[in-house]
């Protein structure tokens, strides 16, 4: 043992006292976790719950490394290998710190998000909320990553020296970067747009690219589209800034649909009121709201007929689009099937269809 400690130069009593103050360490880790655990199983401390669920791993590496630091902060003795420790300790006591403060913030998101839960139908708020809190989260993700890689960088003396001299002297070479790193700030900055001002929000139905489906995910550089048919769309973040798209839900998740019908001009306008009044009392899928038929075009075969509905949300709008053109379909096939668009040929009578047969 003795070996050992004298190539790594340490004291046995330095070591003795590393030992116990990451011994102490941990216990003040666990007393900590402990306490936690029960704040949030006395009250209705949810958030407490969260964060102690995700910042157990890190508050028992973080308490242990700050304990052994503040020891070996007040020794003097070490030689070797040992000189360095301090160094060492210095940047894991960093990254612990960072991998801390990104579990804390998970945990804040994590809360927040059961909070503002989205399973029911009237949900734009809980959308909202859940948008901002999902981005600014992966943005304060992000920053701390980037402090804490400055910071262990920033702790080592001789990488220190050469950072500074880099910066220094670093005009065309930090315009180059900065050009190549265009990109990818121009999505955080727009991600960081779409979290306050939100164009857009988690579960938002929404037209782009010609495609038709839901907001799955927003991550920092893209967002992932829920198409109607279960493909994924990925687009980058920024798109959602500069170009045009539908978004069907900005307001409220009622939905206006239309079916169109072209018929007969002898059809009874009345009866496919009814039919269609009947139709839409009768379907789970209609709220209540707008029921409206209106003729809006006229052609030299048919009358083009317009049924506008509403629905509380984009996909029981697309269900009652279909109910409904069926039931009419099926309505004016049983009752009034000369009422469907047809092609009329006249002969007109030239008089000679009453003489003899035999005579022209």
């Amino acid at each position: 043992m003795a070996p050992i400690l004298e190539y790594i130069g340490l004291s046995f009593q330095t070591v003795f006292a590393l030992a116990l103050s990451a011994l102490l360490g941990l216990l003040l880790a666990m007393a900590t976790l402990f306490l936690m655990r029960r704040v949030s199983r006395l009250g209705k401390a949810g958030l407490v719950a969260a964060i102690a669920a995700r910042c157990a791993a890190p508050l028992r590496l973080l308490f242990p490394l700050l304990a052994m630091s503040a020891v070996l902060s007040g020794i003097d003795d070490s030689t070797g290998l040992g000189a360095k420790l301090p160094y060492v300790l210095t940047v894991l006591v960093i990254i612990s710190a960072g991998w801390l403060a990104i579990r804390v913030v998970r945990g804040f998101v994590d809360y927040f998000v059961t909070v503002y839960s989205i399973d029911h139908s009237d949900n734009l708020a809980a959308r909202q909320m859940q948008t901002q809190i999902r981005v600014l989260g992966r943005v304060m993700v992000f920053v701390v990553y980037v402090a804490t890689i400055a910071g262990v960088l920033m702790s080592i003396p001789s990488i220190r020296h050469i950072g500074v001299s880099i910066f220094a002297s670093a005009g065309i070479a930090g315009l180059a970067l900065g050009l190549a790193a265009r990109p990818a700030l121009s999505n955080l900055i727009a991600g960081i747009q779409i979290a306050l001002t939100q164009p857009i929000r988690l579960e938002d139905a929404v037209v782009v690219e010609g495609e038709w489906g839901w907001v799955e995910e927003i991550h920092m550089t893209y967002v992932v589209i829920r198409v109607w048919d279960l493909r994924r769309l990925i687009l980058p973040i920024s798109y959602f800034i500069e170009k045009p798209f539908q978004n069907w839900t900005r307001t409220t998740a009622d939905i206006l649909g239309s079916v169109m019908l072209y018929m007969d001009y002898s059809v009874p306008l009345d009866e496919v009121r009814a039919e269609f009044s009947r139709a839409l009392r009768e379907s789970k899928y209609w709220d209540g709201k707008v029921e409206v038929v209106h003729v809006t075009d006229c052609t030299d075969k048919a009358m083009q007929i317009r049924l506008l509905m509403s629905a509380g949300n984009s996909p029981d709008a697309w269900e009652l689009r279909c109910e409904v053109r069926e039931r009419l379909i099926g309505y004016l096939q049983r009752n009034h099937p000369q009422s469907l668009p047809r092609l009329r040929l006249e002969t007109a009578d030239t008089g000679k269809g009453n003489q003899p047969p035999g005579e022209v």
